[in-house]
C-alpha cells in the first residue's frame, strides 16, 4: 500500500476518558503523551487533561514530536441558536489552527443518549424531515466557516446520536455540500451499530477527511443489544479495543482508502478501562498491527 501522505495518531481516550473521568483518572497528561510518542505515533487528538493554554500544550507536544490532528466538537444545531453554536465552533477553530490541525470533528449532540443511562439501541434519537433540514443546513454553514480558515469540518457519526445508522450517514452525505462537509469515518462505531464498515467506506470514501481506527468485541456489543444497556455501559464492559484485537477486518478498509488515495490522519481510538487494558501496551499492539497490515 502507498499511503504516502497518511500520518498515524492515537486518541488520549485510552488513557483518560472524557465521558467517564473515573476511567483513567489516575493517568496524567504527561504520561499519556509520552507513551503515545514512545509507542511510535506522531499525532493525537485533544483530551480532557490537556492544558487549556495552547502555548503550553504546543510546547509539551513539540518536545515529544507530536502534533494535534483533530478535536471533538459537540454541535447542538437542532436545539440551540446557530449563532451560539458558530461562536463556540470558531473558538475551537482558533485553538486548532494555532496547533496546526487541519480538521475539526463535529458530532451533533442534540437529544444524544451516548452519555446517559438510556439503551443505546432502543432509545437513540431519530430526526424528522424538518430536523434533517436544520442539521444539514447548519453543517453547511459551519463547513463554510471552517473552509474560510483553511480547515475542514468532518462529521463524526456516533452511537447514541441522531446519526448512527448507515441510512442516517447516507442521508447526511446526500443533504450536505461535499465541498463543506466531510466525513469522519469510524470503523468501531459502524461495527457497534451493526453496519458493514467496508460497505459504508466504499460509498463515501471520497468524502472521508479523517479516520478513526477502532476495533470491537462482538460478544460485548451483543450483550449491550440484548440487555438494553447504555453506550457507556458498553464501554465499561470492553466493547471497544484497538485494531487487531477485535472482530473488525481492517485489511479491506485499508485497501479502499489506499485505492482512493486518502491523505490525512489515521487515529487509533479505543476507550477502555486502563487498569483492565493498559493504554501503553494496547498502543504498542495497535502500532504493530497497523505496520503489518497497512505498511505504515
Amino acid at each position: 500500500m502507498a499511503f504516502q501522505n497518511v500520518h498515524l495518531g492515537i486518541a488520549p481516550i485510552a488513557w483518560t476518558n472524557d465521558d467517564m473521568p473515573d476511567l483513567g483518572g489516575e493517568n496524567t497528561f504527561e504520561q499519556c503523551v509520552s507513551e503515545m510518542a514512545l509507542a511510535g505515533f506522531t499525532g493525537c487528538e485533544v483530551g480532557n487533561k490537556y492544558p487549556a493554554d495552547r502555548a503550553a500544550l504546543k510546547k509539551a507536544l513539540d518536545l515529544r514530536g507530536l502534533a494535534i490532528c483533530n478535536r471533538w466538537f459537540s454541535s447542538f444545531l437542532l436545539t440551540r441558536p446557530f449563532e451560539e453554536v458558530a461562536a463556540e465552533f470558531e473558538a475551537q477553530l482558533d485553538f486548532l489552527s494555532y496547533l496546526g490541525a487541519k480538521v475539526i470533528g463535529a458530532s451533533e449532540q442534540s437529544f444524544s443518549v451516548q452519555g446517559t443511562d438510556k439503551a443505546v439501541f432502543d432509545e437513540k434519537p431519530v430526526m424528522d424531515d424538518a430536523q434533517w433540514a436544520t442539521l444539514c443546513g447548519g453543517l453547511n454553514r459551519l463547513g463554510e466557516i471552517a473552509a474560510q480558515r483553511g480547515m475542514k469540518l468532518t462529521f463524526h457519526h456516533h452511537m447514541g446520536t441522531v446519526v448512527q445508522t448507515e441510512a442516517e450517514i447516507d442521508r447526511l452525505m446526500e443533504g450536505t455540500d461535499p465541498a463543506k462537509v466531510h466525513l469522519l469515518y469510524d470503523s468501531g462505531h459502524l461495527s457497534f451499530a451493526g453496519v458493514d464498515p467496508a460497505k459504508v467506506l466504499r460509498k463515501h470514501v471520497a468524502r472521508v477527511a479523517h479516520v478513526h481506527l477502532k476495533d470491537m468485541r462482538q460478544d460485548m456489543v451483543a450483550k449491550v443489544r440484548t440487555e438494553g444497556l447504555s453506550f457507556l455501559q458498553g464501554v465499561r464492559l470492553g466493547a471497544f479495543t484497538v485494531p487487531g484485537d477485535g472482530c473488525v477486518d481492517f485489511a479491506p478498509l485499508f485497501a479502499i482508502l489506499d485505492e482512493a488515495g486518502y491523505e490525512g490522519w489515521f487515529v487509533v481510538e479505543a476507550e477502555q478501562d486502563p487498569p483492565m487494558a493498559n493504554p501503553f501496551e494496547y498502543a504498542l499492539k495497535a502500532r504493530k498491527y497497523i505496520k503489518e497490515t497497512a505498511g505504515i
